[in-house]
């Protein structure tokens, strides 16, 4: 073997080890705690659903509010990824109206997309949200929530589910974010399915409303955003830079720095 055959065979000895450290053992320390924390087979029909209290009480607070949530997803899922959703109130409802989507409802025969009044911050199947965005204001955030009613009737999966590349709950939130951009969107990089873009599309605005996507299918492709910073896609699994605060962004794991 020459020595100019033997470059291009450490080149790619030193990227697939590249992909091991950043993918896939973050991914490995992910699933290893997520086990070791204890049994997350819970019976869905008794776990918890009420509310984290992180939501101002509806009589509380007359301004309009949203609030977008992640929390770990149900089961051996939440070792990867987690479900996102939007929570919106108008100024002086009663009411907190949920976004979201959810799969069981497809699988027995029902529509992707829920809009409904709900608990705005609940407990997701026992794993506690974390609030990743809050507007709050008069009447320009009632007209956000307008375009998001609107945008959620136009999202072009309502008959389909796939937990993985997608589409599923964070392509939905993914779609919101495109759709209403003053949102200014930075889902976490366990958001699995945030970057399937809609109608098979290769190129579009990051999440955030902001930036770039490039995507292949939601399995392959990157982001560059001010507000997301670098972010790579493989298999579905995203990991990258955010500067916005300073922060790593590692499958699995999520975030690693300074909190938002």
């Amino acid at each position: 073997m020459t020595a100019g055959t033997r470059h291009p065979i450490r080149w790619t000895l030193r990227a697939l080890a590249a992909m091991v450290a950043i993918f896939f053992l973050p991914l490995a320390i992910a699933v290893t705690a997520h086990y070791t924390e204890g049994s997350r087979e819970t019976d869905w029909r008794t776990a918890r659903r009420d509310s984290t209290g992180i939501a101002p009480l509806p009589n509380a607070v007359p301004e309009a509010v949203i609030h977008v949530y992640a929390a770990r997803a149900f089961r051996w899922r939440g070792a990867f990824g987690v479900h996102t959703w939007v929570a919106a109130k108008p100024q002086g409802a009663a009411q907190y109206t949920r976004f979201e989507v959810m799969g069981f409802n497809v699988a027995r025969g029902g529509k992707a997309v829920r809009v409904q009044e709900g608990v705005p911050d609940g407990y997701w199947y026992g794993n506690a949200p974390v609030l990743i965005r809050e507007l709050r204001g008069g009447d320009e955030i009632d007209r956000l929530i307008e375009r998001l009613h609107e945008a959620a009737s136009l999202y072009p999966y309502n008959d389909e589910y796939r937990i993985w590349p997608g589409p599923n709950s964070n392509t939905f939130i993914a779609y919101l974010g495109r759709a209403v951009p003053e949102l200014s969107l930075d889902l976490p990089p366990t958001a699995i399915g945030k970057d399937y873009l809609p109608r098979g599309a290769m190129l579009a605005r990051a999440p955030s409303g902001s930036g770039v996507q490039l995507s292949v299918n939601g399995m392959f492709g990157l982001i560059l955003a001010p507000q997301e910073g670098f972010e790579l896609n493989l298999l579905g699994l995203s990991a990258g830079i955010d500067l916005n605060p300073p922060a790593l962004k590692l499958p699995g794991v999520g975030r690693v720095g300074f909190p938002d």
